[in-house]
């Protein structure tokens, strides 16, 4: 007669629950260290979409010779143009209004967050700004802030920017960066 082995394999539900809680903790230090990694992945997104405007402004300028918002309209560019009350009005503008060849503009890549846009009366000049997430960026260094005196912001709800100064944390713990032409 054949004797029969009682032998299970397999294992047992607490091997099991020991190797999934150190999963769980090996992804949570993974995923705190990424952090910093993912803010400054914003911040580099966030400098790159202002750039990306600042080029659509440029674009407008060469077709109207005045940027958004400013009364200097004359010829093609005279009718149809209205100032840009809030990023989602810039936005539409450069993108439908103006045909300039652009067909989007980036947006902040945080929900809680907005770019803003600034012009003087005579549409002669602009400041775009964002609200990087680490206020020792590098491209603080050596930073000077553009005077916003006698510029016209758009008021998005919920805005971040404007800063009058275009340098006060908003939120705490953000630094405002600005660039103006």
């Amino acid at each position: 007669m054949a004797k029969r082995n009682n032998k299970r394999s397999g294992f047992t539900l607490i091997e099991i629950l020991i190797v999934v809680a150190i999963i769980a903790i090996l992804a949570s230090a993974v995923l705190v260290g990424l952090g910093p990694t993912q803010q400054a992945g914003r911040d580099a997104r966030r400098l790159s979409d202002i750039r990306e405007v600042q080029n659509a402004l440029e674009l407008f300028y060469s077709k109207c010779g005045f940027y958004p918002g400013g009364t200097a309209a004359t010829g093609a560019c005279s009718t149809g143009f209205s100032a840009p009350t809030t990023w989602g009005s810039l936005a539409t503008l450069l993108t439908t209004t103006a045909n300039i060849g652009v067909t989007t503009i980036p947006s902040d890549p945080s929900t809680n967050r907005s770019y803003e846009y600034a012009y003087n009366t005579g549409g002669t000049s602009y400041i775009i700004g964002a609200a990087l997430e680490n206020p020792n960026n590098s491209v603080f260094n050596g930073y000077t802030p553009p005077v916003t005196t006698g510029y016209t912001w758009t008021a998005d709800t919920g805005m971040i920017v404007p800063d009058p100064g275009c340098v006060e944390n908003k939120p705490a713990g953000s630094a405002t960066y600005c660039l103006s032409l």
